[in-house]
């Protein structure tokens, strides 16, 4: 009687087999050997892959996720614990979605659970290759709702556009090294992808404009001086000799009033004195 195969929760069959007869990722890669092997290890003797990944499906990814996924990551707190989020990543990569399926995690699915959305463009980022990655992953640039971030130093706020960005332009997301693309522009030269037109506009006209309004401002700003100054020269210009004179005049007939009361005083005592001296040459023998 042959010996009865069971199924391990661990997942150790999956990692011998696929690391070295299993099918490829469409770029090339293992998906067994994609995570490297520390983060593989905690995935593997972590209590939730074990509890909750063991003999699921595709449609199941949809439940664990509705229910246990609550922040984006990769490793947290001091024992440096895999996510669920990065848990049912590897879990993608054993079960290797179609894109039919994929697009539903993005479109339908994504519309209501976002971070099953996040965990699909996580995927397509490890194993799709650079141009499909840039066709499904910009769109969601436009994504503007808030994640959950969890790692070693804490949790905190982060938002869907930005957590795609990360994607397309850093090299380690969520504990996890990323293939290296090739960048956008080497793909557009070679005609592998169309342009792209940002929602804001071209930045080139961008530029142009903001210079346009700084130099606009800045001969707005001359002419307002240049008006100021010939305000004043002109208000300068209204008065005349007279009028200056004439706001000077109050002070001159006050000066000339005191002048001649001093002198009407000094005539007095002038003549006073003569009177004294007169009255007193005409008392002597």
């Amino acid at each position: 009687m042959s010996k009865s195969t069971h199924h391990r929760a661990d997942e150790r069959r999956f990692l011998d087999e696929r690391g070295s007869s299993g099918p490829l990722a469409p770029n090339g890669l293992n998906p067994a050997t994609i995570l490297e092997k520390p983060v593989r290890d905690r995935i593997v003797n972590s209590y939730f892959y074990q509890e909750q990944c063991f003999a699921v499906n595709e449609a199941d990814i949809v439940d664990r996720v509705v229910e246990h996924v609550s922040f984006i990551g990769g490793v947290y707190g001091q024992f440096q614990k895999p996510t669920p989020f990065l848990c049912l990543a590897f879990k993608l990569l054993q079960l290797q979605p179609s894109d039919a399926i994929l697009n539903e995690y993005l479109q339908f699915g994504g519309e209501k659970f976002k971070y099953l959305r996040a965990l699909a463009l996580f995927y397509i980022r490890l194993t799709r290759q650079d141009k499909d990655v840039y066709k499904v992953l910009e769109p969601f640039l436009e994504d503007k709702r808030k994640l959950r971030r969890k790692g070693r130093n804490g949790t905190s706020l982060t938002f869907m556009d930005e957590f795609v960005d990360d994607l397309l332009t850093k090299d380690r997301v969520c504990a996890t090294s990323l293939w290296k693309m090739r960048k956008r522009d080497i793909l557009e030269d070679l005609e592998l992808l169309e342009a792209r037109v940002s929602p804001l506009g071209d930045i080139e006209d961008l530029l142009e404009e903001e210079e346009e309004d700084r130099n606009g401002d800045g001969v707005k700003k001359e002419e307002e001086d240049s008006e100021g100054e010939v305000m004043e020269l002109e208000r300068d210009g209204t008065r005349t000799p007279d009028s200056r004179s004439q706001s000077r005049s109050p002070r001159g007939d006050r000066m000339d009033i005191d002048g001649g009361d001093y002198r009407r005083r000094t005539r007095d005592r002038s003549w006073s004195r003569s009177r004294s001296r007169s009255r007193s040459r005409s008392r002597s023998p």
